[in-house]
C-alpha cells in the first residue's frame, strides 16, 4: 500500500515538474505560464529602442519631417462645397489648404440649322463658298448633326451679333449653338502636408466627395504655393472639345 502511494507521489511530482517547464502545454488546455509569451519579447530586434512619444515629441517630429504639396482638382461649386464640408468634419481646417479658382469660358457658334439631307447640305455649302464664308462641319454633337459652323465666339451675345450680320446679307436658316457651357474649376491646395496629414488625406480620398483624390502638385506650383494668397484666380483657357448643346431658335 505504501509502495503504491509512493509511486503515485513520484508520478505526480514528475507531472508537476514537466508542467512548470511547459512540456505539457501542447497536451493540456492551459499553459504553465498563462497567456504570457516572453519568448516573443526575446525575439524582438533591439527592443530597448522602442519608446513612446509624448505629445511634445510628436509635434517636434512632425515639424522636422519632410513636407510636400498636394492638390485636389474639382469641377463646379457643388463639388467644392462638398469637399470643404468633408474636410471640416474630419478636423482639417481652412488654414491647412488654399482654394484656387478658375473659369473656362463657354464657346458659342453661328451654325446652320440641322441639314435634312445631302442635297440641301450641298446647296448650303455652295452658297457659303460663293459668298466667301468659311465653314466647318460640326463634330461631337450627334443630335445636332449634320450642321455647318460658320464662326465661333466667346459669348452668346457675340454669336448673336454675328448671326444678325449674316442675316443682313440675306443668309437664312442660321442659329446660335452652344458648343461649351462655361465651367467653374477649383483646386484645393495643401502646400505643406506632413506625413500624418498626407495619410489622413489619402484615407479621406476614398470618399466620393474627394474624387479623384489628392495628388502631388506640379513642380512649379508647389514651389510657389507657400507664398500664394488664400484664394487666387487661375488664367482661364478655352477648351477644344465640344459638350452638350443648347440651341437658339433658327431664323
Amino acid at each position: 500500500m505504501l509502495r503504491a502511494l509512493l509511486l503515485i507521489l513520484i508520478a505526480l511530482n514528475a507531472l508537476l515538474f514537466g508542467w512548470t517547464r511547459g512540456w505539457l502545454d501542447e497536451v493540456l488546455s492551459f499553459k504553465a505560464r498563462g497567456d504570457r509569451e516572453p519568448e516573443r519579447v526575446a525575439r524582438q530586434v533591439n527592443p530597448e529602442h522602442v519608446r513612446l512619444l509624448t505629445p511634445q515629441s510628436l509635434t517636434q517630429l512632425q515639424a522636422s519631417e519632410a513636407r510636400s504639396c498636394l492638390e485636389l482638382p474639382l469641377v463646379g461649386d457643388a463639388a467644392l462645397q462638398a469637399a470643404q464640408s468633408l474636410l471640416a468634419r474630419s478636423g482639417i481646417t481652412p488654414t491647412d489648404f488654399q482654394p484656387q479658382h478658375s473659369e473656362e469660358p463657354g464657346v458659342w457658334a453661328v451654325a446652320s440649322i440641322k441639314l435634312p439631307n445631302k442635297d440641301f447640305q450641298q446647296r448650303k455649302e455652295e452658297t457659303y463658298r460663293k459668298m466667301k464664308i468659311n465653314f466647318e462641319y460640326l463634330q461631337g454633337m450627334p443630335d445636332e448633326m449634320p450642321s455647318l459652323i460658320l464662326s465661333r465666339h466667346g459669348s452668346e451675345k457675340a454669336a448673336a451679333n454675328a448671326m444678325e450680320a449674316l442675316d443682313r446679307r440675306q443668309l437664312k436658316g442660321l442659329r446660335v449653338l452652344t458648343l461649351q457651357e462655361p465651367v467653374k474649376r477649383h483646386r484645393l491646395l495643401v502646400p505643406q502636408a506632413d506625413g500624418l496629414l498626407r495619410a489622413k488625406l489619402a484615407q479621406l480620398s476614398k470618399d466620393p466627395a474627394l474624387a479623384p483624390g489628392f495628388r502631388p502638385c506640379p513642380a512649379a506650383p508647389a514651389a510657389e504655393a507657400a507664398s500664394a494668397p488664400a484664394s487666387t484666380s487661375l488664367t482661364p483657357t478655352v477648351p477644344a472639345s465640344a459638350a452638350a448643346a443648347t440651341a437658339v431658335p433658327a431664323r
